[in-house]
């Protein structure tokens, strides 16, 4: 009986909204979520010591996940983030099972829902790390939702590993992203899927190598957006003055700066080293 009351005691609307990634990618939804959500508390964790995800075996994703989901639920996060593409690929269900009374909320399912729900049946394009296209996950649920939409996919490795180390806005950085994006794969696109959460920071650079019209899909953005609707439905939206904290697992003087440009302000960095 005391287990039946604990597994569905009420969820403090107040409680923060817990949000992790492998690095500082998941900060531009974080940030997303802030600017939509004033009021929402945030405890963000950044994998540190094990990014960039996207390069890591699915099984390794898996366990990253649940021992962070675990630490975030241990933290009373009223709902759970999975601010990674990658780890959103093949971890969702794994996290799901283990904070089974918890909101959980990847990145992949708004996005997808946004193009599928409209009536635009366009060429879609999708950009993400190696371990988001591998896993096949976007073209597998649009085409589940809507077989007419045609989608092409290309791996852009080098993206998010320059992005972390703080090259997005320069010459050098420009010349990465445009010979990515003159891959034969993506011709002939309507529309982008950014499928990775760094990428909103090079979507300026992006959107300077196109010269027709070209809807971009900025996944941080489309997040915050269901994140709010789901809050709103179940009653959990807060109307209190907001805390932050943000947890590394690994703590870098430079990684602080750099979360610092992801975020828009200065953070404070907490290392915690007992998540393996």
């Amino acid at each position: 009986k005391l287990l039946f009351l604990c597994y569905f005691r009420k969820v403090n609307k107040d409680n923060p909204i817990g949000i992790f990634d492998s690095g500082i990618g998941g900060l531009t939804v974080a940030k997303a979520i802030r600017s939509l959500m004033p009021h929402e508390s945030l405890l963000y964790f950044g994998d540190t010591k094990h990014l960039p995800y996207g390069e890591k075996s699915a099984q390794s994703i898996q366990e990253f996940s649940k021992n962070i989901s675990l630490f975030l639920k241990e933290k009373q996060c009223k709902m759970i983030v999975i601010a990674c593409n990658t780890a959103s690929s093949v971890a969702y269900d794994i996290v799901k099972k283990e904070c089974p009374a918890i909101e959980i909320i990847n990145v992949i399912d708004p996005v997808v829902n946004r193009i599928t729900t409209s009536k635009n049946n366009s060429t879609i394009g999708i950009i993400g790390t190696k371990g988001t296209i591998n896993s096949n996950v976007y073209p597998q649920k649009i085409k589940s939702a809507n077989n007419n939409i045609k989608v092409k996919s290309l791996a852009t490795p080098l993206l998010a590993a320059m992005i972390e180390e703080g090259f997005f806005n320069d010459k050098i950085s420009q010349a990465i992203v445009h010979n990515y994006l003159k891959d034969p794969a993506l011709a002939d696109i309507k529309q982008l899927i950014l499928a990775c959460t760094h990428y909103p920071l090079i979507q300026g650079l992006i959107g300077d190598f196109y010269t027709q019209e070209l809807d971009i899909i900025d996944s941080a953005s489309q997040v915050a957006l269901h994140i709010k609707e789901v809050l709103k439905k179940k009653n959990l939206l807060s109307q209190k003055s907001p805390k932050q904290r943000f947890f590394v697992s690994d703590y870098t003087l430079s990684f602080e700066k750099s979360a610092k440009l992801f975020f828009g302000e200065d953070i404070h960095l907490e290392e915690i080293k007992t998540i393996h």
